[in-house]
């Protein structure tokens, strides 16, 4: 059981709602945390718009510790958040899924003409060109190596991949941990492991490494 004042906001990825994070909501406050569902407009705004929002109801929270636990997109506008809005409370980010290095998929389509399909959501984020992510805010990024889903859609993208973002893509510098679980992107939110290791991330600002595993999730000798 945690502190009873720490709460942990969660920020939805692409095309989605709040409502996708229930589960992990649910999890969350099982393990003793207070949680915030953020549900934004992620297609006709921009991440920088919506980290304006985001800061504006972390204004009205009554708690001194603000951990974020952010999937895909939700990471990127995290980042913009932190870059606005540099002051905020003690705690910790994980990201689940998160393209920190941009996402092969969303080049292919603002490439390929389709941009639209992403709307505003490609701005300063998707592309690669998000804020650069301040070290002194310990951030862990969990990713994906179940290769199911859009990847049918666009072959060559890097391996191994989630099946929409590939594992290279969630790697950040000035994070301070990197995992790799074998889930699919969306799986990740129904998934008892990650949520787990969000949790040991938000308490020690490690994830939970089997014997043996590197950092960035490659088996070693």
């Amino acid at each position: 059981m945690v502190a009873q004042r720490e709460t942990v906001v969660l920020v939805h990825g692409l095309y989605v709602h709040g409502l996708w994070m229930q589960l992990l909501e649910y999890w969350l406050e099982e393990a003793g945390y207070h949680t915030v569902n953020y549900s934004y407009p992620s297609i006709t705004r921009s991440p920088s718009e919506n980290a304006e929002d985001l800061h504006a109801i972390l204004e009205r929270l009554d708690t001194p510790v603000i951990h974020f636990l952010a999937h895909s997109m939700g990471g990127l506008v995290v980042r913009h958040l932190f870059h606005h809005y540099p002051k905020q409370r003690p705690g910790r980010v994980v990201t689940m899924g998160t393209p920190h290095q941009g996402s092969y998929a969303a080049r292919i389509m603002h490439h390929s003409g389709m941009g639209y399909f992403v709307g505003r959501g490609l701005e300063d984020g998707l592309l690669g060109d998000a804020p650069i992510w301040d070290a002194s805010r310990q951030l862990g990024s969990i990713a994906g190596t179940l290769n199911v889903g859009l990847c049918l859609l666009f072959p060559g993208m890097p391996e191994p991949a989630d099946g929409m973002i590939a594992v290279v893509e969630t790697q950040l510098p000035g994070m301070s941990d990197h995992i790799c679980l074998p889930v699919s992107h969306m799986q990740m939110l129904v998934d008892p492991v990650a949520v787990n290791q969000a949790c040991a991330f938000f308490a020690t600002g490690r994830f939970r490494h089997p014997p043996h595993q590197c950092g960035d999730g490659n088996m070693v000798d």
